[in-house]
Order: structure tokens, then C-alpha cells, then sequence
């Protein structure tokens, strides 16, 4: 996960070769069938797939690199402060690692990705000869500066994932309904305008619609692939994937409301002991270990809540610091966690 020209129509483009220059931004990455890997560059507001040709099956077997921050800088010809890690993606086929990086600040910045193997060993993944396709999402929220010299359109990509032959992309648009999910289909032919996302936000108490999604993961429910999304401050939130419509408007159902004064950062779904969970870091919660089952029993959250409310969570303790989070194996996360030095240590652990 995941931190961070108003198109009029509908525009695709399709290329066997991505030039360094294409790519403006790197935000959230995912991966796909085959070792495909798609990369979202928010700033240009487009979705590349690459063929990584990452797809020969390898172990997953414990992984502990200290200081992993300056060892990217090192491999790209910086200095640790001069890097930020976005996002980062386990290859569920090879069990190679993927983040995006970027490096430097400002409008300089450079947009990479980067690999490691279980060992830490590091190279930069090839987007200037990669063969790739790469689909330019319309009406995305406009590229302005904000407070600290953000720019809007790092909001127009906020988290990606790949369900059902779709790419899933929540970002906002900029609609008057500005939350949005998109699914488009791969391998690429058009990108549509998306479903609108409207939901009650229980600690807010109030309805909202320009709120983004910050992360989210799918998963069954009730015999039917549902998408959960989390937003900031931290309502959990339900929705069936056949709702994800072009041109709907979706009221979402807030099963959750997790505290307010924080952002979700990653989600991981597993089994343990015949139960299904979902394990979520978070900006200044920790990590939450949430229970997963019937899902469908939780009624919608339509009041103002003063606290927590709905599905229950546990805290996990012993993990804190965890910046960036995905899913190893069947029984274990791989983590970016910070150290005590400020940088950070890359590791796999037990699913709580």
C-alpha cells in the first residue's frame, strides 16, 4: 500500500515498450496471472501491466534483510533519504519481491521498481524494455498542489488489486461524486468511467462520497466475491463486486468503524485454525487482526458511532512500526517494518 488534464473519453494506450519517461509517478503494484505485474503511476493516471517473465516457482522460505532502505538507495545512486518505498508486492509465483520506489523529491522525483529475492538481494526491474500494455483511466481528480506540495492526483490511484480477470482501482475522479472504484478488464481493451462509491461514515456522522479508498482486498462472502475497503479514520467497508458497475452509484456497507485519527495501510486475507481473518496495518492503530467470518450477519452502520463498533479486531502487540505488508504464504506476511534507526527491515512472519 500505499501512501501517497481531465480526460474527456475514453483513452487507451497500448505499447510493446515503455520508455523510463512514460512513467511520471509509481504508487500501488499488484500482481496478476502469469507474473504479470501492473503498476499504477497516479500522476499520469494510468495502469501498466508488465510482463515480468517472474514466473518460475520458487519457495517461500524466511526472509530477514536488515536496513533495506539505504541498500535500495545504494542499488539506484542515492541516499536513503532520498528514497520513499510506496508500495510493495510478493510475487505469488516466484516469491520475488517488488516495490515501488521512488527516488528523489519534488517534480525531479524518479519513479523505479525495484526487486529483491528472499536473500535481499536487489535489481532494478526493467520498465524501458519490459514489454508492456498500459490503460489511461478517465475523469481523474484534477493535478493540483495542496498543503506541503502534494499533488491532488497522487489521490486519483490510492490502492490496485487483480480478482475475476479485472484490475480493481480505487482512487477519486473528479466527479462530484469523487470516490471511485473501477474494474477493467485485462488484458487491456478500454477503461471505463467507474462505479461512484457513497458510504456512512460512522465516527464522521455523515454520509461521504469524496472520500478514497486507502486499501482494500477481496474475498468471498456469503457465496459471492466481495470487495472490503478501508478508508481513513477507519470505517470497514462491504461491497459485491457485481455492484462494481460503470456508471453506478454504490452506497457501500459500513460493517466497521475501527477509531478515528488513522489511515489503513494494507490488508492480508488468511485462514488459521478453520477461521478466516483479515490482517490490517495502519498509520497509528498497529496492526488489527480482524475476524473474517459471515460477514454477511453485520448490518450496515447508519448513526453516528463514538468509538469502535461492528466486526470486532484484536491488536497485535508485538507488531508495530509496520509500513508496508503482504502476503507470504499460506501462514506467513512479509512485512517493511521500521527500525529503531529509522530505516527499515524487511520480514517474513507467523499470521497471527
Amino acid at each position: 500500500m500505499k501512501r501517497f488534464a481531465i480526460l474527456a473519453g475514453v483513452t487507451l494506450a497500448a505499447v510493446s515498450a515503455l520508455s523510463a519517461a512514460s512513467l511520471r509517478s509509481v504508487g500501488p503494484i499488484a500482481f496478476g496471472p502469469n507474473g504479470v505485474l501492473f503498476v499504477s503511476d497516479p500522476l499520469n493516471g494510468t495502469i501498466v501491466a508488465f510482463e515480468s517473465g517472474d514466473n518460475k516457482a520458487g519457495k517461500a522460505g524466511a526472509v530477514n534483510v536488515t536496513e533495506i532502505q539505504p541498500k535500495i538507495a545504494a542499488l539506484l545512486g542515492t541516499t536513503a533519504d532520498q528514497i520513499a518505498v510506496n508500495d510493495l508486492a510478493v510475487n505469488p509465483i516466484s516469491h520475488n519481491i517488488y516495490f515501488s520506489v521512488t527516488r528523489g523529491k519534488g517534480p525531479d522525483a524518479k519513479a523505479s521498481v525495484v526487486v529483491a529475492d528472499a536473500a535481499g538481494k536487489l535489481s532494478e526491474f526493467p520498465v524501458e524494455t519490459a514489454k508492456s500494455t498500459s490503460v489511461t483511466l478517465q475523469n481523474i481528480v484534477a493535478d493540483t498542489i495542496g498543503r506541503g506540495g502534494r499533488s491532488a492526483r497522487l489521490d486519483a490511484i490510492t490502492d490496485i488489486g487483480y480478482a475475476d480477470g479485472k484490475v480493481i482501482v480505487a482512487g477519486l475522479s473528479s466527479e462530484e461524486f469523487s470516490s471511485k472504484l473501477r474494474t477493467i478488464a485485462y488484458p487491456f481493451s478500454s477503461a471505463n468511467r467507474g462505479a461512484s462509491i457513497e458510504i456512512y461514515h460512522g465516527n464522521h456522522g455523515r454520509v461521504e462520497t469524496n472520500s478514497p479508498v486507502r486499501t482494500f482486498t477481496t474475498m468471498t462472502v456469503n457465496n459471492e466475491l466481495t470487495l472490503l475497503a478501508a478508508y481513513t479514520c477507519t470505517p470497514l467497508v462491504r461491497i459485491p463486486m457485481s455492484q462494481l458497475k460503470d456508471g453506478e452509484k454504490i452506497n457501500g456497507a459500513t460493517i466497521a468503524e475501527f477509531g478515528a485519527g488513522n489511515t489503513p495501510l494494507d490488508m492480508v486475507v488468511y485462514k488459521k485454525d478453520g477461521a478466516n481473518f483479515i490482517l490490517m496495518n495502519n498509520t497509528a492503530r498497529g496492526v488489527m487482526k480482524i475476524k473474517a467470518d459471515k460477514l454477511e450477519g453485520y448490518s450496515a452502520i447508519t448513526e453516528r458511532v463514538a468509538g469502535i463498533a461492528g466486526v470486532p479486531y484484536e491488536t497485535i502487540a508485538a507488531l508495530t512500526g509496520v509500513d508496508q505488508m503482504d502476503k507470504w504464504d499460506d501462514s506467513t506476511a512479509l512485512v517493511l517494518v521500521k527500525n529503531a534507526g529509522g530505516s527499515h527491515d524487511l520480514k517474513s512472519i507467523a499470521l497471527p
